[in-house]
């Protein structure tokens, strides 16, 4: 399909960063992956989420609104079309899963003011991966400030993504793929399976789900 911008999301550990980088190469795409490693909040965040929650997520969100808004808005001539390893809505899911009631409602309406301004993807992409997979992935992958990351904090995550495609499902282009059963990491079959099914099939808005 004719795509300019794509988004691949899902949650930690879902393995949408790897993803992205592998159609980016194969499809000669731009790439815009989430800069968090240098973020200063995140580890003292998994430490002490109270304490630093709000930091967090404001930082995160200026990070992500002024990434996106350059790379989206420079286009470059020599690729195929621009794929991103995240999108801004991300920025709110987390924040409504990790703020107080009070930070929360400052939190969006920081949000709301930016987001109007931002181009939206023309396929919004969902790794859907079980919990215990997730947390799998994410020991397997040896972060030292992911280590304390609890189940329950990833099915609230995970909640909150279905949420928000449930509540926006007559603006996007939602592609749910249930990722459970293949390993397009390692496996190129299961690799291929996921482009063809990205690539090859005409979607409609709304929530468009795929067991692969």
């Amino acid at each position: 399909m004719d795509y300019n911008f794509i988004v691949i999301e899902g949650n930690i550990g879902a393995g949408k960063t790897t993803l992205s980088k592998k159609i980016a190469e194969e499809y000669n795409a731009k790439l815009i992956p989430e800069e968090f490693a240098e973020n200063p909040f995140l580890p003292k965040f998994y430490k002490n989420p109270d304490k630093y929650s709000f930091p967090l997520e404001l930082s995160f969100l200026a990070d992500r609104f002024h990434q996106l808004n350059k790379e989206i808005r420079h286009r470059d001539l020599f690729k195929s079309f621009i794929i991103a390893d995240y999108y801004f809505t991300k920025s709110l899911i987390f924040a409504k899963n990790t703020l107080k009631d009070d930070e929360y409602k400052l939190y969006r309406t920081i949000f709301d003011i930016i987001y109007s301004s931002l181009p939206k993807p023309d396929l919004y992409v969902y790794l859907y991966s079980d919990i215990e997979n997730l947390l799998r992935n994410i020991k397997n992958r040896g972060r030292d400030y992911e280590k304390d990351i609890s189940s329950d904090y990833l099915q609230k995550i995970q909640n909150g993504y279905f949420e928000y495609m449930k509540q926006h499902q007559n603006e996007f282009k939602f592609l749910v793929i249930d990722t459970n059963n293949i390993d397009f990491v390692k496996n190129p079959e299961d690799y291929k399976k996921i482009t063809d099914t990205i690539f090859e099939k005409e979607y409609e808005i709304g929530i468009n789900r795929v067991i692969l």
